[in-house]
């Protein structure tokens, strides 16, 4: 299935054409189209054919224009932030080679779903460190209002000391080029970015703004998204976790997995 979402994403994009532009097939689309269609080709070469692609490029590379799609860079962006009960600058790209980083945008300071997140990713922040992966919360609040937040304590509904910055999109060119600003509400719904170490994204969730998000299953897609990076020819099953069975993206190879369920 992985290779016909491939070969079948590789057909969308290289037919997609502007307007002023000749509505004829490219070569690359003819050549798949004579790949997954032509009477000529055996069952066995074919299935061979698209194995070998899986096995060439298993993750999904998005186009440049369609930002923030996994698999693209992440939009920079360099922004005022509260850290420390301090003012810092943030600068998105400064990660790229050093850390993996959790962005993570919620709707308003002072709210209710918000600080239940936002202090549970502080509370487990020492794991992702060994990790080597950094937390930024981003909203369209002030740094004035993140650092008030802060200096109110939990029981009050404050945040208290965080252990990562909260990033302060008061212009809201953040939220809206990672697209999740609601425009006629002016803030952020619940998303959520798994940065890797090149600057591209590699994971995103979307939540509405009555749900909260699980910082459980954030830990679990890092770890599966830091294993694939260092077993480039395995993939992670539904549920994985570490130290788990993975799974080889092959037809034959992945009976392996699947026999042993």
């Amino acid at each position: 299935m992985a290779s016909s979402v491939a070969s079948s994403t590789a057909l969308i994009s290289s037919t997609r054409v502007s307007s002023a532009k000749s509505s004829l097939p490219s070569p690359s689309s003819l050549s798949f189209l004579r790949t997954v269609s032509s009477p000529l080709r055996s069952g066995s070469a074919l299935r061979s054919s698209l194995s070998s692609c899986s096995r060439r490029s298993f993750a999904v590379k998005a186009q440049a224009d369609d930002l923030p799609l996994v698999g693209n860079k992440a939009p920079d962006f360099e922004a005022e932030a509260v850290f420390d009960q301090e003012f810092i600058k943030v600068k998105l790209s400064e990660y790229i080679g050093k850390k993996y980083v959790i962005l993570f945008f919620y709707p308003l300071d002072f709210t209710f779903v918000c600080p239940t997140e936002i202090t549970a990713f502080s509370d487990r922040y020492a794991e992702f460190e060994k990790l080597n992966t950094e937390v930024l919360g981003v909203s369209v609040d002030s740094v004035f209002s993140h650092l008030a937040w802060v200096q109110t304590d939990r029981q009050s509904g404050g945040l208290g000391d965080l252990n990562y910055p909260l990033v302060s999109d008061v212009t809201k060119s953040i939220s809206k080029s990672f697209g999740v600003l609601i425009h006629d509400q002016g803030i952020a719904l619940r998303g959520l970015f798994i940065i890797d170490k090149e600057g591209v994204i590699q994971h995103s969730t979307i939540n509405n703004l009555g749900i909260g998000r699980s910082v459980d299953e954030t830990m679990r897609t890092l770890q599966a998204l830091q294993y694939i990076q260092e077993n480039p020819d395995e993939v992670c099953p539904a549920g994985w976790q570490p130290g788990e069975k993975s799974m080889k993206p092959d037809p034959k190879l992945s009976k392996e997995y699947f026999s042993a369920i």
